[in-house]
């Protein structure tokens, strides 16, 4: 079983959109949480249209405290196998399920994979091929703590990590960077999503945060991690 995890909040513009390039790729037992956020905008409406006509999206009131909070409150109700993280204003490519599925089977000791992605515009025009290649993205704890390359837009995990994720601290930097340094990770050279770059997107490609105030996140970051790989063994 799948399932996908989106989190939504105001994205009326593009959130059809990236349904559909999901729901297409799911079989009849699978299941996308779509947690919003207290929208404002049509997306709502948007939201319980998807849910008559399908009953694999499931609807649920997010928590109303942020973007990290509102993934955690889609993953603790996942129930899949594996559970892919969703962004609302990207595209999956058509293969991005099978591909990724594909790769866990072929990697077993993996907890969590992430795929490449292919930035593009509003309009879905590549602006680079390769997110990978643009952030210079390396694998390895250490690399990834000094340089997070674990994009939750490229992000899956296997249902066994759920209890090492949750709950989430509500002082990481970014729900990604501590599920893709708590596991197993490994990097899906292949792009599969469409990483769309517009002026209302939650997320930076490149931080805007100060030298100090990235170490403090990171120095919080590794103590929160010790702590919970210890407590949860």
């Amino acid at each position: 079983m799948i399932s996908v995890c989106v989190a939504a909040y105001n994205g009326e513009k593009y959130i059809a959109q990236q349904l559909d390039s999901i729901l297409i790729q799911l079989a009849e037992d699978d299941e996308v949480i779509v947690s919003d956020d207290g929208s404002v905008d049509g997306t709502p409406a948007i939201l319980e249209w998807f849910a008559e006509k399908d009953p694999r999206v499931r609807l649920i009131e997010g928590p109303r405290s942020g973007v990290i909070a509102n993934f955690e409150q889609a993953i603790t109700e996942a129930q899949g196998d594996f559970i892919f993280l969703a962004d609302q204003d990207d595209v999956w490519l058509p293969e991005k399920v099978s591909e990724t599925v594909a790769f866990f089977n072929a990697h077993l000791a993996l907890d969590v994979v992430v795929s490449d992605l292919i930035i593009v515009n509003e309009e879905l025009e590549p602006i680079t091929s390769s997110y990978f290649e643009y952030r210079k993205v390396r694998t390895g704890f250490f690399a990834n703590v000094l340089k997070n390359g674990y994009i939750g837009a490229g992000m899956c995990f296997r249902k066994r990590m759920k209890n090492r994720i949750l709950p989430i601290p509500h002082n990481v930097p970014m729900h990604d960077m501590w599920i893709g340094l708590l596991g197993e990770t490994g990097f899906l050279q292949k792009p599969l999503t469409y990483y769309r770059r517009h002026d209302e997107n939650v997320s930076e490609i490149v931080t805007s945060a100060s030298l100090l105030q990235q170490l403090n996140w990171r120095t919080t970051l590794l103590y929160l991690l010790f702590k919970r790989k210890i407590l949860k063994r």
